[in-house]
């Protein structure tokens, strides 16, 4: 047999969690056709040299519904292995959506996922149905996309501005139904929900999702119970799973997998994680499929005082975050303010809705640098640290120095996964999945793309946590299986040829820089990948050594009942 692609000389890792070998990889028409000692004629040989052979990444859980209108590789997800990302994620899809209403749509995802509405207002909005725009995807992707059909945008698309105000009619939830099927029977892979209480809009104003009652969320559920198909995704599940197990009773009303965020470690919650995973497992013992996430990243946040998400839910920080830098600066200097801040969220005299920041959060952010000289001694400090120095209260040692620097001093906050012998049991926990990278998100804060190549560099070659086989099913297998996307997540054949390559030695994520290149002159951190010797998206090669082929051969990836009347 003549190849289209031979890939020679590779330590083949397939995805099952089986011992990797050293052998061949074939592949034609878009497929994998053989493995072994092969020596057939191709039309693009590639020796590797003894590098790993294995299944393309899934980026389980992104935030490039704009961006990949732009965008067709999904950067930089696309740098550190992935050849699928799942999009649509948190119910924050951008379609379905009514013309004249793009705008609202874009605020909802702007505010919550941080991308700056500047850039989301050059997005040329040219389709109104679910369909529709996983059609205009279609047509030029680098990588495969798969989407959710979320359930903000559903709920606006039907209620308009009333779907901030009640509960949803019968009439509307049965509309909602309508326009879920309608994107279920077009492909989609499932329906994000969001449960998550500090998620909001540029107005302070809960997100469309988060004003449902449980009766509508199980209605929309209920459509992929009644077709058969499709995952579940929420974000903010893991509140809701521990108070009173929703994403459980999801998944058994409906037979569907539920995935969400997620199980993690952090200083917000002591020893919560232990008790997460002991509800988790109960459930897993009853048959119910209802999966956290969990990701290898330390999650870091790089911010200053003019752009952050970080004191969101204070009553009164939450209008100040809003304000143009000149209000902030006069809100920061006045006492009386201050004064309410330090009851707020340094005496905790209210609660902060969605438990977004830590109680300590002063002892969990530093100041990373300053604009003035004689303030670097501060740098590498906690805010507490910063405040006994000077003798002050946290919030007058804080503001004093947002103030004097107009606003540019840098922080960096770390609070979540910071703990190595959790990451271990967390990463190791086989009903929980690895991924949640969030790319697309937060632009101007972190990128966590690397979670893959952090997972292989850090976390199996440096701290030996898993073996590399049992890493590359975590980034593959088993996130194929759970999302429905059956002909992916193991080298076999009659597979398709999604394949990364990758040398185990070298592979890590890379120090984040700014780059300028989103539109409208927009900017955004960029986090390079070490390692990654190149990707095949569907049997052609998209990225070698960092650069594009220039290749666009990625679909949208749609559901198995679609691939079963479509063929």
């Amino acid at each position: 047999m003549a190849y289209d692609v031979l890939i020679k000389n590779g330590r083949i890792i397939d995805g099952s969690g089986m011992p990797g070998f050293h052998g061949d990889v074939a592949v034609k028409d878009g497929k994998i056709v053989e493995m072994g000692k092969l020596s057939g004629a191709a039309g693009q040989t590639i020796d590797v040299e003894g590098r790993v052979v294995s299944p393309g990444f899934i980026d389980n859980h992104c935030h490039y519904d704009a961006q990949v209108t732009w965008d067709p590789l999904c950067s930089f997800s696309c740098d550190h292995g992935a050849t699928s990302v799942v999009i649509g994620n948190c119910s924050l899809s951008l379609a379905p959506v009514k013309k004249g209403k793009e705008k609202r749509m874009a605020e909802f995802l702007s505010y919550v996922e941080a991308i700056p509405m500047e850039v989301l207002g050059t997005v040329e909005v040219d389709w109104e149905s679910f369909p529709q725009y996983m059609d205009r995807l279609d047509r030029h992707l680098g990588v495969n996309v798969g989407t959710l059909i979320g359930h903000t945008a559903v709920r606006y698309y039907v209620m308009d501005e009333e779907c901030q105000k009640r509960t949803a009619t019968d009439a509307e939830l049965k509309q909602m139904q309508d326009v879920v099927r309608d994107g279920m029977e077009a492909g989609a892979l499932g329906l994000s929900v969001s449960r998550n209480k500090g998620h909001y809009d540029p107005q302070g104003v809960h997100i469309p999702a988060l004003w449902a009652d449980e009766k509508e969320i199980f209605a929309l559920a209920d459509v992929l119970r009644e077709m058969g198909t499709g995952i579940i995704q929420s974000g903010g599940g893991r509140d809701a799973e521990m108070q009173d197990g929703l994403m459980a009773r999801l998944s058994e009303a409906t037979g569907r997998p539920v995935v969400y965020n997620n199980l993690g470690q952090s200083v917000r919650r002591p020893g919560e994680w232990q008790k997460h995973m002991d509800r988790v497992n109960e459930t897993a013992a009853q048959g119910i499929r209802a999966y956290p996430l969990c990701s290898p990243n330390t999650t870091t946040q790089l911010f200053n005082m003019s752009n952050t998400q970080a004191f969101r839910g204070s009553p009164t920080w939450h209008p100040i975050l809003l304000a143009s830098d000149e209000e902030k600066l006069r809100a920061y200097a006045d006492p009386a303010v201050r004064n309410k801040l330090h009851e707020e969220m340094v005496e905790w005299k209210v609660e902060i809705p969605g438990n977004t920041i830590s109680r300590e959060w002063y002892n969990y952010i530093w100041v990373e640098e300053t604009k003035l000289d004689k303030n670097k001694w501060m740098v590498g400090k906690t805010l507490n640290d910063v405040a006994k120095a000077q003798n002050k209260r946290i919030i007058d040692a804080f503001l004093d120095l947002v103030v004097e620097e107009k606003l540019e001093t840098s922080f960096m906050q770390a609070e979540n996964n910071v703990d190595p012998e959790a990451m271990r049991q967390i990463l190791n926990y086989p009903n929980a999945l690895i991924g949640l990278s969030d790319g697309g998100a937060h632009v101007q804060f972190h990128g966590g793309y690397g979670f893959s190549t952090r997972l292989l560099g850090e976390w199996v070659r440096e701290k030996q946590v898993m073996s590399l086989e049992q890493a590359v099913r975590r980034l593959t297998f088993d996130s194929a299986s759970t999302f429905g996307l059956y002909d992916r997540g193991l080298l076999r054949p009659g597979m398709t040829a999604d394949i990364t390559i990758f040398d185990p030695e070298t592979v890590k994520p890379l120090p984040e820089f700014i780059v300028h290149d989103f539109p409208a002159g927009g900017w955004r951190f960029k986090e390079p990948a070490a390692g990654i010797y190149a990707t095949f998206v569907n049997g052609q090669m998209l990225m070698k050594e960092g650069n594009h082929t220039g290749n666009l051969p990625g679909r949208v990836l749609r559901n198995s009942r679609y691939q079963t009347t479509h063929g």
